[in-house]
């Protein structure tokens, strides 16, 4: 598993696609945004944030990692 980013980091990156908050579960940001589920890999500490290296998730799969993250959805 990845290191946590640094906070200030995690703080200015956003979703290139829809511009929202990012949260880290595990090896992977997730978009906070619920219209694009997109998620992008860290590798060696480094967050790869192009579009054609990230995934869209299905419903479940995002809900579950921004409740792991802590992200009030309501």
């Amino acid at each position: 598993m990845t290191e946590p980013l640094d906070p200030e980091l995690l703080n200015i990156l956003v979703c290139p696609e829809s511009h929202a908050r990012l949260v880290q579960v595990d090896d992977w940001l997730y978009s906070t945004d619920p219209a694009t589920r997109r998620r992008y890999p860290i590798r060696e500490g480094i967050p790869i944030m192009l579009l054609e290296e990230s995934e869209v998730v299905d419903e479940q799969q995002h809900g579950k990692a921004l409740q792991e993250a802590g992200v009030d959805r309501s």
